[in-house]
């Protein structure tokens, strides 16, 4: 028999509804840092058809930059705490 998963009070629906709307987070999360990592690192006149080591290096500290901001902004949401002033 299969073990049941879900936290208890929530059934499968919800847990189901609560795992697509993750799934739209993350989606969206990705698609965002995508776009401001390539638009602030990339050279729009594109001359190699290969990142440059400036370009990779570039994106390289904005990824982390933007994870490390997230991580920060989600554990201030779920303590329901203030940013730092």
């Amino acid at each position: 028999m299969a073990a049941n998963n879900t936290p208890a009070g929530i059934d499968k629906e919800q847990a189901f509804g609560m795992a697509e709307t993750e799934m739209e987070y993350r989606v969206e999360l990705f698609n965002r840092l995508t776009k401001t990592c390539f638009n602030k690192c990339v050279d729009k006149r594109y001359k190699e058809s290969e990142l440059n080591m400036g370009e990779n290096t570039c994106i390289d500290r904005c990824v982390s930059k933007y994870w490390q901001v997230n991580g920060m902004i989600g554990q201030m949401l779920s303590a329901g705490g203030r940013p730092p002033m």
